[in-house]
């Protein structure tokens, strides 16, 4: 089922989702399932899965590196079969335009309509770590729009190269992300809503936002948007601190803003343990707000790990 349907079925009432990270390649799926398994009890109505683009690795040679491509992470289409099989719930693969060509992107999206897959995420994806600045795959799209595009011709049936008339068309519901403080190459706000506008006048059905930690960033972030015409529902993504490194590595890699209240808080924590509850606190507090703001969906950045993603559903569902 798409999100969407998912959403008009709810009738308004606040649903539950969280996103998973593909195991590092080598590693059994046992160990996903293990962190999946104590979130089902809040009735997901659809799991989100990331795809990781390549990166460099250097090999020895008899003493001389060799740079090779790898992805280290690969198996998100795999994982999504599993986990629909096994749980009896709708998946969304992440379609990233970093990693990949239109005609490797095509074939995912065919091997995702043989499956039953009725949802996608659209994503640009991040630079490389050894790239300043985003550079797109030779053969591959710039620009999510781009890719949202390719997906909404395939759901009329013009594929790359042919026309297929055909009475089975796949029909993806298309998912693409909105930045409540911007995209960190935007140059304002404003420039960015309307890319994302952009997105959705080609094709896409709905809005899963980067995280935040101040909820009125994203209410305002969503009055702008319907002022400009983007009528689809947008989804706040959560995602709780963990360790006290993240106020630094949070805002460096995301460029999201701390709330002081909650720097404060954790810099006061003696140990990740005490950090981790306060942000499970911070993120009920939050959760619980949204819930009530009658959000769609609350979409929690899990990173692989349940017991904190549990401890907040508990006390908001």
């Amino acid at each position: 089922m798409k999100v969407t349907d998912h959403i008009k079925n709810a009738k308004g009432k606040t649903l539950f989702s969280f996103e998973i990270i593909p195991p590092v390649k080598g590693r059994n799926i046992q160990e996903l399932y293990n962190n999946i398994d104590p979130l089902m009890e809040f009735n997901p109505p659809f799991i989100d899965v990331t795809t990781s683009r390549e990166e460099y690795v250097y090999i020895d040679r008899d003493g001389l590196l060799d740079k090779k491509l790898t992805r280290m992470r690969p198996g998100t289409l795999g994982i999504c079969a599993s986990i629909t099989h096994k749980y009896n719930v709708d998946t969304v693969p992440h379609v990233l335009c970093g990693g990949f060509t239109r005609e490797e992107t095509e074939y995912l999206l065919v091997d995702c309509h043989y499956l039953g897959i009725d949802n996608v995420m659209a994503l640009r994806g991040d630079a490389m770590r050894e790239e300043k600045y985003f550079e797109p795959t030779n053969g591959g799209h710039k620009f999510a729009s781009d890719l949202v595009h390719q997906i909404q011709e395939i759901n009329c049936g013009n594929y790359l190269h042919d026309v297929i008339e055909t009475d089975n068309c796949a029909n993806f519901c298309i998912g693409v992300a909105g930045y409540p403080e911007k995209h960190m190459e935007a140059p304002s706000l404003k420039s960015d809503l309307k890319r994302l506008k952009q997105k959705v006048e080609l094709g896409a059905d709905y809005v899963v936002t980067q995280m935040f930690f101040d909820n009125q960033k994203y209410f305002e972030f969503v009055e702008e948007a319907r002022k400009m015409g983007i009528d689809v529902p947008i989804i706040p993504g959560i995602k709780p601190i963990a360790v006290k490194r993240h106020l630094q590595l949070l805002p460096q890699v995301f460029r999201v803003d701390i709330p002081q209240d909650l720097v404060d808080a954790v810099e006061s924590c003696k140990t990740n343990k005490e950090v981790r509850q306060v942000g499970v606190e911070w993120c009920i507090e939050q959760s619980k707000e949204l819930k009530e703001a009658g959000v769609p969906v609350l979409h929690y950045y899990s990173m692989g790990k349940s017991d904190n993603i549990k401890a907040i559903a508990k006390q908001v569902f």
